[in-house]
């Protein structure tokens, strides 16, 4: 059973770890043809505190490294409008050029109908990615007491560093009694240089020893673990929730430290129309979120993000695990109906979607 520190013995809800980009997006158009971008801020760990703080009103903070240059300073003005507290940020010289240090870029089509979404990244040598095991104190962070630390394998995968610097997170976490959650985020592009799957596996198995809560999406058990879904093709479409049961059992087997396990199911017919669902393992018993069929979509990214931080409030909030997998559906289902990584919704309309609310006008 999972336990979680009781809200009034701790300054934190929740803390996360990771690198935070620059989003630049073209809307509507294509990212080789731009002559304008959007800039949004975002990162796969800081898009749940975020989500957990704005729609849930959770208080959060984020452990990360920023360098001192104007870009830097544009980065720290749009999380402030996050309102994800900025203390532990650990801000670096800047080197003039980039060479020790910079803001990862995250250029981003929401792509539509027949033209898939596209992730073009240009991070190496972040600030966050040149973060080593001792940088930061997590004694002094947990100790000031802290329910729940989430991290995941988009920052595993950034450095030869990271993965160290995650587990000694974790494991001083543990220490602390927090709950330690952990999106797997397989993103092929950032393992291509850094040993592809093998190495993605070799890390990711020695980071789940550390974690309590398990979350990742129809590929990612099988990318960054090594688990096979019976009957999953690479086009990853009709998927079936009990084939998913049937892989999360051989999980906990080998996990035995798993409290809990969560993926979500997503079925693409088009950049814009997506079958969208969820199952949660808790204790013993599974549980399947509402399955949203042919669910329109304006901006998939971010989307399991915010699947993460409705999952991880109902936990916190001490909701049964129906309703922790639910909340994590309905919100991941209105986080992609906005542009951007982040969520725009409101707590009110998550229980609305949760509950099965239309989409009648609000006037």
């Amino acid at each position: 059973m999972l336990r979680i520190k009781p809200q009034e013995s701790c300054q934190w809800d929740e803390i996360s770890l990771g690198e935070i980009m620059l989003r630049l997006d073209p809307g509507e158009g294509r990212i080789k043809t731009a002559r304008k971008f959007t800039v949004w801020e975002g990162g796969g760990e800081y898009n749940v505190a975020r989500g957990l703080r704005r729609c849930f009103g959770m208080r959060t903070a984020v452990v990360t490294a920023i360098p001192k240059t104007d870009v830097g300073y544009l980065l720290e003005d749009l999380m402030l409008q996050g309102g994800v507290d900025l203390r532990y940020v650990k801000w670096v010289d800047y080197d003039g050029i980039g060479r020790e240090n910079r803001v990862g870029l995250n250029f981003t089509e929401r792509g539509y109908g027949i033209r898939g979404a596209l992730g073009v990244s240009d991070r190496a040598y972040s600030a966050a990615s040149r973060l080593k095991k001792g940088d930061i104190d997590w004694h002094a962070i947990f100790g000031s007491g802290v329910r729940w630390f989430h991290c995941g394998g988009i920052y595993a995968a950034l450095s030869d560093t990271t993965p160290d610097v995650v587990i000694e997170a974790m494991q001083v976490a543990q220490e602390h009694g927090v709950a330690v959650s952990y999106d797997l985020n397989y993103r092929a592009s950032l393992w291509k240089s850094n040993g592809g799957k093998p190495r993605a596996q070799e890390i990711n198995r020695e980071i789940a020893k550390h974690v309590d809560v398990m979350i990742g999406n129809e590929e990612d058990f099988t990318a960054s673990l090594g688990f096979e879904v019976e009957g999953l093709d690479e086009s990853i479409t009709g998927l079936d929730p009990a084939k998913f049961k049937k892989m999360i059992a051989k999980v906990v087997e080998t996990f035995p430290n798993f409290s809990a396990v969560a993926t979500t199911l997503r079925d693409v017919h088009t950049a814009t129309s997506n079958d969208w669902g969820a199952v949660l393992y808790y204790d013993g018993e599974f549980y399947e979120a509402t399955k949203r069929e042919e669910l329109e979509i304006l901006d998939r990214v971010g989307g399991g993000d915010s699947f993460a931080s409705g999952l991880i409030y109902g936990f916190l909030a001490g909701k049964d695990p129906q309703e922790c997998v639910d909340y994590g559906a309905a919100h991941g289902a209105l986080a992609m109906t906005t542009p951007g990584d982040t969520s725009m919704a409101s707590l009110a309309e998550v229980d609305k979607v949760k509950s099965g609310g239309g989409a009648r006008v609000i006037r």
